[in-house]
């Protein structure tokens, strides 16, 4: 073999290694996200009346697109604590949880079973938790007052929580899922 096709394969191999191991995009992420899970949010979403956008837009952003520990270990795509009343599986892990020092200690959070588990579970307790009763007076095809609610009514720590969710929202267009007929009605027909 010359010397240019030892260093040509040599290239090529070069090549091969460097696009095997370049990182995946977080728009790539954010698609692979959806596909899999836009399904469930839209049939939620007709369930409870808790916009398909809201849902996808917070699981995307509070499992980092299902990447993180919480959504690899324990099936928690959306953060939830335990609270005193939670009686099923529990996975704990630093948050922003204090001790009476102030040292950061790791929080208790629900575990599931598998995915669904947990988007039925976000679902019921918004419906269920007196606090976010309010939210439910939005239409669910009005995401930007569903964001901003949420904030406000304790969903999360970060004051930026909100225009978070939107933009989530708006670049992947998930506000088009809110319009989805309900998969519940199209498998009666």
């Amino acid at each position: 073999m010359s010397k240019l096709a030892t260093h040509l394969l040599f290239l090529t191999a070069i090549y091969i290694l460097l696009a095997a191991h370049r990182p995946v995009s977080a728009d790539f992420k954010a698609y692979q996200y959806i596909d899999k899970y836009k399904d469930i949010a839209i049939a939620e979403m007709h369930r409870t009346g808790i916009p398909a956008s809201i849902k996808l837009a917070q699981g995307m952003h509070e499992s980092q697109f299902g990447q993180s520990n919480l959504a690899t270990l324990a099936n928690n795509h959306f953060g939830i604590k335990c609270k005193t009343y939670w009686t099923g599986q529990t996975y704990y892990h630093k948050d922003d949880d204090l001790d009476k020092r102030g040292k950061l200690i790791k929080s208790c959070f629900r575990s599931y079973s598998a995915d669904l588990d947990s988007y039925v579970d976000h679902s019921n307790f918004l419906v269920h938790t007196a606090h976010y009763g309010s939210l439910f007076i939005y239409d669910k095809t009005d995401y930007k007052a569903w964001a901003y609610g949420l904030k406000a009514s304790g969903y999360a720590t970060d004051k930026k929580y909100a225009p978070k969710l939107i933009k989530k929202i708006e670049k992947y267009g998930l506000n088009n899922y809110d319009f989805s007929p309900n998969p519940f009605e199209q498998n009666i027909r």
